[in-house]
């Protein structure tokens, strides 16, 4: 139909967000990081075996250390926190 346009924005969106997370997950040396959500949750991730994404790359889950864990869709992180090796806070959006 004319006027009619299909846009991929959201597609792209989070392909490079569950990129970004694939990079923190595998960077050598691993270093904790905090998942941001839009609700204003913070999901810490302590180590690198205790994320599984989902093969669409839609959806992660992320386990604690206490055996609880959270199931995340990968639209609503609005920014990833690292630690740097002196403590500081570094963000990645």
């Amino acid at each position: 139909m004319p006027g009619l346009r299909f846009e991929r924005p959201v597609v792209a969106s989070v392909s490079m967000k569950i990129d970004e997370v694939r990079k923190l997950l595998h960077a050598s040396p691993f270093r904790p990081f905090a998942i941001h959500l839009a609700d204003g949750g913070r999901i810490p991730v302590k180590h690198e075996d205790f994320v599984a994404l989902a093969p669409t790359g839609r959806e992660m889950i992320v386990y604690q250390t206490d055996g609880d864990y959270h199931v995340v869709d990968v639209m609503l992180v609005t920014r990833l926190q690292v630690l740097t090796r002196n403590g500081a806070q570094k963000t990645r959006n």
